[in-house]
């Protein structure tokens, strides 16, 4: 997987994306909107209360709309 920018495919298509993540199991690299990256494994992408939110293994969970981009990591999920 390359890297996968929100803003080049819409929202729609990243959510199906940060699906195809949690069933791959491995960790991504994700760069928030507000700079943050991390290396994390993606559980689930759920919605609550029409907002979607990605969850992580170790990180705490985020809005998918604060998520700028995702790509594979070839490093191991920091615990």
């Amino acid at each position: 997987m390359s890297r996968i920018c929100q803003d080049d495919v819409g929202q729609c298509d990243f959510i199906d994306v940060l699906e195809e993540t949690v069933l791959r199991r491995r960790p991504v690299a994700v760069q928030l909107r507000a700079g943050e990256t991390f290396i994390d494994q993606m559980m689930d992408v759920v919605t609550e209360a029409g907002t979607e939110f990605a969850v992580f293994r170790s990180h705490p969970r985020v809005p998918v709309r604060e998520i700028a981009a995702v790509s594979r990591s070839e490093q191991h999920a920091t615990p």
